[in-house]
């Protein structure tokens, strides 16, 4: 039985090639799917942007209300849903699909996307003809996958969406090929006696799945695109008695059969896999911020909501951590770094340049080890990890004659008082909401700028 809430079982129709009867296999199988199982709710959207779904499903004078490229820009799917004609619910299309593409941040922006989207029963995807990252979303969010081919230049193609499947470590069980349009006319001589033969032979030497079902090429079914009224028929209804018909019919009901035998779709191991996922952030986050020291780490003095906090430091082996406050941390740069033993108020010029300087840049303690131990190298690097000074310091033994002292003791004393082999990186924050930088992808960014200064050192 599924679960209450509603998750989409997703059918991606995909091939690189044109002119395979994509958008005509998409369709048609939407409404022979409604045919099937008039109680079964079946959906359709198109990331091209031909419309052909659009003539084909939109009931004149219907109001719309959003179109495919709201759901990407976070609207609820259901909530998209037009009901269309031969009971098949539609999303429009959109001519703005072009301009989202560079919103999409990886493949799985879909999965998600659908995973809350609470469309319920089948839903089918018509894709443009390329492997552009909306394509790709919609293939790795998809139950199945169903990719037309008419020839062996479509064949070739395929191996693309093969190979991409491999790259990402997904199962190529889901993808089948579908041989369409094809020539029951041609024969041949020999083992393979037909295209459709001849293809799924090719397919199977290839390691594709192909499927037993076949599409033919059909007068009659191609001219229900092209009539005085400007519409497109549907096979079920205008194509009755040909070879097509029976055809749909069948591959109609093999995804019938997937869908009622698919208890967990896609869609609903993306959403536990992010319910899960969400948790360990979670727990991580507050794990971070339960390992912070309660001391401003150059003072010493107990922080509190009114602390200007401008700094977070973490040593390099994540055994310590913690934030600085801004005067202070520009105190230790202005007496221990630049040597300068006089009080600077704070409108001077000097320790104002001091300050917006020490805001743009990382920071880094290393101490010295060996023949250098008693020293401290103090590395000052851009935001991106490029380096931009480097110094060598003696490092007093008492913390209130030398502000080096009182940092690293701090955070990098062992059990006997000894430092122990790690750095100390001091990073900006954000002094209204410190706590951000330990937020799962900013504090990513910031895990992966200490490896970056770890491998200089």
């Amino acid at each position: 039985m599924r679960a209450m809430k509603n998750y989409p079982y997703v059918i991606t129709v995909s091939s690189e090639k044109g002119g395979v009867g994509k958008t005509t296999l998409a369709t048609n199988l939407a409404i022979f799917l409604k045919g099937l199982d008039e109680n079964l709710p079946v959906s359709i959207f198109s990331f091209d942007n031909h419309f052909t779904i659009d003539k084909m499903f939109s009931i004149k004078g219907q109001k719309l209300n959003g179109t495919v490229a709201d759901l990407l820009l976070e609207t609820r799917g259901r909530d998209l849903l037009h009901t269309g004609q031969y009971g098949v619910n539609y999303i429009p299309s959109s001519t703005t699909l072009p301009e989202l593409r560079g919103s999409l941040k990886g493949p799985m922006v879909l999965a998600r996307l659908l995973a809350m989207s609470e469309i319920p029963g089948i839903l089918i995807v018509d894709t443009r003809p390329d492997l552009d990252v909306m394509t790709q979303n919609a293939l790795y969010a998809a139950d199945r996958v169903l990719v037309p081919i008419k020839d062996m230049a479509s064949m070739d193609n395929c191996r693309n969406i093969f190979e991409l499947f491999d790259k990402r470590g997904l199962d190529r069980k889901s993808l089948s090929l579908i041989p369409c349009l094809i020539d029951e006319r041609i024969k041949f001589e020999g083992m393979f006696k037909d295209q459709k033969t001849l293809l799924k032979a090719f397919a199977i030497n290839r390691g594709f799945r192909c499927s037993d079902i076949f599409i033919s090429k059909s007068p009659k079914v191609e001219s229900l695109n092209t009539n005085p009224e400007g519409k497109i028929y549907p096979i079920l209804t205008h194509g009755r008695g040909t070879d097509v018909y029976g055809q749909f019919a069948a591959l109609g009901q093999t995804c019938l059969n997937e869908f009622y035998e698919t208890e967990e779709p896609r869609a609903m191991l993306y959403d536990k896999w992010q319910h899960e996922e969400n948790k360990r952030k979670k727990e991580e986050y507050f794990g971070r911020l339960s390992g912070l020291k309660s001391q401003c780490l150059v003072c010493g003095k107990e922080l509190s909501q009114e602390s200007q906090v401008s700094y977070y430091c973490e040593s390099s082996d994540g055994a310590a951590s913690g934030y600085m406050e801004a005067d202070c941390f520009t105190g230790f740069l202005v007496s221990t770094i630049f040597k300068i033993e006089r009080q600077l108020p704070p409108d001077d010029p000097t320790r104002q340049m001091i300050h917006q300087t020490a805001l743009e840049s990382v920071f880094v303690l290393n101490p010295g080890i060996g023949d250098e131990a008693g020293s401290i190298d103090f590395h000052r690097f851009d935001l991106s990890g490029s380096e931009l000074l480097k110094k060598k310091y003696p490092l007093a033994r008492a913390p209130e004659r030398d502000g080096f002292s009182g940092i690293m003791t701090e955070t990098l004393a062992g059990y006997e008082g000894e430092l122990r082999d790690a750095f100390l990186m001091v990073h900006p924050v954000n002094g209204d909401n410190p706590a951000s930088i330990l937020v799962d992808d900013k504090y990513r960014e910031v895990s992966k700028l200490k490896k970056r200064i770890a491998a200089q050192l």
